[in-house]
């Protein structure tokens, strides 16, 4: 059954002054939410059907995003605390939203946003890694060594500063924590983190759940988007255009402009040409006591850029500790190949796809993960009887990585009507008030000077080891999921 969108003519997307009629976005997590959104207010698109395709939950088929999306969990940080200066100050216009909370409605409202305080430190004794080699084993371009953690923490310092300096309210909200001692005292559960660093009052943590909750209820009342449950299996195209998906069901959906926002999907849709690689990372959840959660709900937001390691205040006795790293990859080749590099260009590649809880009830995390992760509570949250609880839940939270840690957000080059957004690189969901905002703006061809050639869809990435590098990653590059499963396997007990 094909299902069509009201069609126009295939060069639509490249020509402003003849409007779409049609776009279809694949996946509704961040990106492709918010997207939706801001296209249903724009009056470029005023006559534009747009539709969101997404996996979703077969139990629940009106819930969107899936909730094995990245986007869904108890929290994430919102920081301008970046070593680079365009996302300080995109998070910084981001805030502005974020702080509003007058109105029910408001996205900061009802919970959604804390402004707690963020801790950042780095450990002096970590030096900077160097990039691993290509797989073609050339070295000139990536062997050289990267910020470090501590070099990222610096560089963040002096970016939240500048941004408060108009400010003196801000500016005094921020302070210098320059040994163990003081940031032991400013965290107030006993433990520290880190050799050196600073809080910033400025910055605190959104619940993630609640917020895409309130985005999706925002959408649906634009009345302006159709959602539709299902599986995209693969794009639908002719020799040189994509003109739509196939879901899994064999339903197929048209539209003059496909957008592809899998997330950590994306790669086994489309050969991102390296660009771009599924990475799992791990979170812990402890239940915790009354007592606990008065001491630990007073605590600022606390991350080490050079383990990665950082801990989230709890809410309703919960305690979330996780680990933002290089991560676990999944490579496997698929039995439906992603769309080709071009319309000449016959592939196979192999991708990293993710692996959740729901195509995987028993999965756990690996042991090295776990370790990681008790290590943190021990260092930052020593509170007696906490480091060896049994974990409530874990789970792998997949990022689509980029190798600077920069978004994709481009038109494809060599497919017409292919726009992809992906890359968020695990730092993305604090953009939620501005993002899609920026990407519609790209699909108008008017991406932000600022992030021209960062989100720019970069030829030639193929072939090459893919680590994130920003400074900002724990862990140890390329490590394989199921091989770090089978480690745990060996060191259990038979039974």
């Amino acid at each position: 059954m094909t299902s069509s969108l009201p069609q126009h003519s295939s060069s639509s997307s490249n020509n402003n002054a003849n409007p779409l009629s049609s776009i279809l976005i694949v996946g509704s997590g961040l990106f492709g939410l918010t997207t939706a959104y801001s296209l249903s207010r724009r009056h470029e698109f005023a006559n534009t059907s747009i539709t969101v395709i997404d996996r979703s939950d077969h139990s629940s088929p009106s819930i969107f995003p899936s909730p094995d999306a990245a986007s869904i969990d108890t929290s994430r940080i919102v920081r301008a605390d970046y070593a680079d200066h365009a996302y300080a100050a995109l998070c910084d216009e981001a805030q502005l939203k974020w702080r509003q909370q007058e109105k029910p409605t408001d996205l900061g409202a009802q919970g959604r946003y804390s402004e707690t305080g963020l801790v950042v430190v780095g450990d002096a004794t970590c030096l900077a890694p160097v990039a691993a080699p290509s797989v073609e084993g050339d070295v000139s371009e990536s062997a050289h060594k990267k910020l470090s953690g501590m070099d990222y923490a610096r560089k963040s310092w002096e970016n939240v500063s500048s941004l408060a300096s108009h400010n003196p309210v801000l500016a005094e909200r921020i302070q210098e924590l320059p040994n163990t001692d003081t940031i032991r005292e400013v965290l107030g559960t006993g433990g520290s983190s880190g050799t050196w660093g600073y809080i910033n009052n400025n910055s605190g943590w959104t619940d993630a759940g609640a917020s895409m909750a309130w985005l999706f209820e925002q959408v649906k009342q634009t009345g302006r988007v159709n959602f539709v449950a299902g599986t995209v299996v693969s794009l639908e195209h002719n020799e040189t255009t994509v003109i739509g998906a196939r879901l899994g069901d064999g339903r197929v959906f048209t539209a003059d402009l496909v957008m592809v926002a899998a997330g950590a999907w994306t790669g086994s849709l489309v050969d991102l040409e390296g660009q771009a690689v599924a990475t799992g990372q791990v979170l812990g959840y402890l239940d915790i006591t009354e007592e606990e959660q008065e001491i630990l709900g007073k605590m600022p937001v606390i991350l080490n850029l050079s383990s990665g390691l950082f801990i989230i205040p709890p809410t309703n006795r919960v305690l979330k500790v996780a680990r933002h790293a290089y991560g676990y990859i999944n490579p496997q080749t698929l039995l439906i190949p992603p769309l080709p590099i071009s319309p000449i260009s016959i592939s196979n590649p192999v991708v990293s796809v993710p692996r959740t809880s729901l195509n995987d009830p028993d999965l756990c995390i690996p042991a090295e993960g776990e370790a990681e992760l008790r290590a943190a509570l021990k260092e930052m949250a020593p509170l007696p009887g906490l480091i060896d609880r049994p974990f409530t839940k874990t789970r792998l939270c997949w990022y689509s990585d980029t190798r600077t840690a920069d978004f994709l957000i481009d038109y494809h080059p060599h497919w017409e009507n292919l726009f992809v957004a992906t890359g968020d690189s695990g730092h993305a969901f604090k953009f939620l008030p501005v993002i899609g905002d920026k990407i519609t703006d790209c699909i108008l061809r008017d991406c932000p000077p600022e992030f021209k050639e960062k989100w720019t869809w970069k030829e030639g990435e193929g072939a090459k080891a893919l680590f994130t590098e920003d400074g900002s990653r724990g862990g140890k590059p390329g490590l394989i999921l199921d091989e770090e499963l089978n480690k745990a396997a060996q060191v259990l007990p038979a039974v």
